[in-house]
């Protein structure tokens, strides 16, 4: 019987986690984006270098895998020595809905808290493309601030980590 499990990402499987984040974005941008555009708009530079862009810089990348395969993932980055960012937490259809994003996250901020990082960020392109990850980033404890970073997004919210 196949085991989905979480777990940190091994460098043989930055190209299936960058092909996770580009079928689900293309799935929620299909009428407006192509694959080129994606690709233009996001080279996944931190993805093809999660070594140096996560786990040395005081985060961690984890993924979700069933049976070998990635179906999901998510990151913590760091944005300075109090607060940390929620990136990329991709999941493939069939997976959402299933409770994996709250458990992806609960260790994301297991992580972030064992780190020492107080407060976690996050920035969502559009409420009406993706409003699961909104519900899902409300349930979690996630609230509205202003703008902190030059993203395209237009949602950004922030969560305080309660200590350890």
């Amino acid at each position: 019987m196949p085991v989905v499990e979480i777990r940190p990402i091994q460098q043989d499987q930055v190209e299936q986690a960058k092909q996770v984040v580009m079928t689900v974005c293309l799935e929620i941008w299909q009428d407006v984006l192509t694959e080129e555009d994606l690709r233009r708009y996001d080279s996944m530079f931190d993805i093809e270098n999660v070594r140096s862009h996560y786990f040395d810089n005081h985060g961690v990348f984890l993924v979700l895998v069933d049976n070998e395969q990635i179906v999901g993932t998510g990151a913590i980055r760091k944005l300075n020595d109090e607060i940390c960012e929620l990136k990329r937490m991709w999941f493939c259809k069939e997976y959402r809905g299933q409770g994996w994003g709250w458990k992806m996250a609960q260790m994301l901020f297991d992580f972030a808290r064992q780190a020492g990082y107080r407060q976690v960020r996050l920035d969502l392109a559009n409420e009406e493309r993706q409003p699961q990850a909104l519900k899902l980033y409300r349930r979690l404890g996630f609230y509205p601030i202003d703008r902190y970073n030059d993203s395209p997004c237009n949602i950004f919210m922030e969560k305080l980590l309660e200590s350890v």
